[in-house]
Parts: C-alpha cells; structure tokens; sequence
C-alpha cells in the first residue's frame, strides 16, 4: 500500500522520468543506472527513449560507526570524492580513508567483473549521458559517477532521479558538468531515499545482469 509514499516501486519512478526525459530521444543519449537500484529506473528510462542502457558503479564510503552516512564515494576507475566538511566534522583520520577507499574499490572491483560478463562498456564520449539512480541522499555517489562520465568525454550529462533533499540538489545542479537535473519530487522533510517508496525491496545483482541481459548486443 502506497500510504504517503510518492512511488509505489521504482518502476513507477522510472515512469515518473520518462516524459521529462523524451525530449533528449532525438541526441540517442546513453541512460546509465547506478547499481544495484538505479539500475530498475534506468531500464525504464532506456526502453522509453530506446536508448542504449550501461552502468557506473560507485561505491559509498562509510563513516566509521555508521555506515550508512556517506563520507564520499569511490568509482570503478578509482576516482575517489571526499565531502571535506563531513571528513573533518567527524575527526577521520587519513589511514581510516585509506582503508575504507580500498575495501570499497575491491568490492566494486568484484561487481564490475560480473555485470561486463554480460554487458560490454558503452563508450561515452561526445554522447548525451542520462546518469539515473532511484534517489538522491548525500549525493555522493551521483557526484562521483558525474565525475567518471565527464572524465570518459561525456558531451553533456543529465541527473535523472525521482526524488532526494533541496540541497543536495542544488549541490548537483551546481555542479560545472551537469547541464541539467530531474527530480519530480522534493520533500519537505526528507530522512532517506527509502521514504520515496511504498516497495523499497533490496534488489541483487542477478536482477541487474538480466536487465543488462536485455540490452546486451
């Protein structure tokens, strides 16, 4: 039951997306999903704008002692993003980053291997890159992965997500590489990107190789 939830599922928020993205079907853009979740939404976008469908995968990294506060992120070729403000507001230390960057780097390592089984590398440059993920907290992760597609030659780069905070938001639509952000949804008090749903289900690897399955060559 959705109660307050704006999306019943993420396929419902792919859903949500899709019309303020078809403007972008004509430049043949590249949608890339942020796994494991945001995988689901790209695939709606990607079968909307019959678009070609890839992923980046970066990794969050946890505080210490809480491990669901994002202090940065790491993506698949090592380009690391540190929120300076949150680093020193929590007193961590250099050997803890150190650590934390080559434990999540090794795990995406592990990831990345298992999805290019099954879907080959899209390139980007010079393409419209839609990078979608199923919300928006800190916005670490989405930060890190706009930075990886502007390193690849992406020639613009639109953030699709259904829902996330105001300033984390506006944090993104600052950002010099990004030409524009879609977000239906801002609450008025957001706590997690859980909150957007009535159907937050865990989704697992297996699920995002057959969507990668789908849209293989």
């Amino acid at each position: 039951m959705r109660n307050d939830n704006p999306y019943e599922n993420r396929r419902e928020a792919g859903m949500a997306l899709v019309d303020k993205l078809k403007p972008y079907a004509s430049e043949r853009p590249v949608v890339v999903g942020l796994p494991r979740g945001g995988v689901v939404v790209a695939a709606i976008v990607a079968r909307a704008l019959k678009a070609d469908l890839d992923v980046i995968i970066a990794g969050k990294l946890r505080a210490p002692y809480n491990p669901e506060l994002a202090i940065g992120a790491i993506t698949e070729d090592g380009r690391v993003y540190l929120n300076a403000l949150a680093i020193r507001g929590l007193h961590i230390k250099p050997d803890y980053l150190e650590k934390e960057t080559k434990a999540r780097l090794s795990a995406i390592t592990e990831r990345l291997a298992l999805y290019r089984k099954i879907r080959k590398k899209v390139p980007l440059n010079g393409k419209t890159v839609i990078i979608a993920d199923d919300g928006l907290a800190t916005g670490a992760t989405m930060i890190s992965a706009i930075q990886a597609a502007s390193a690849e030659g992406a020639a613009r780069i639109i953030v699709a997500v259904p829902g996330g905070p105001e300033d984390t938001v506006e944090l993104i639509r600052g950002m010099k590489e990004v030409s524009e952000v879609v977000c239906p949804v801002i609450p008025p008090l957001f706590f997690a990107v859980s909150q957007l749903y009535a159907d937050f289900r865990q989704i697992e690897d297996e699920e995002v190789m057959k969507i990668l399955e789908e849209f293989a060559d």
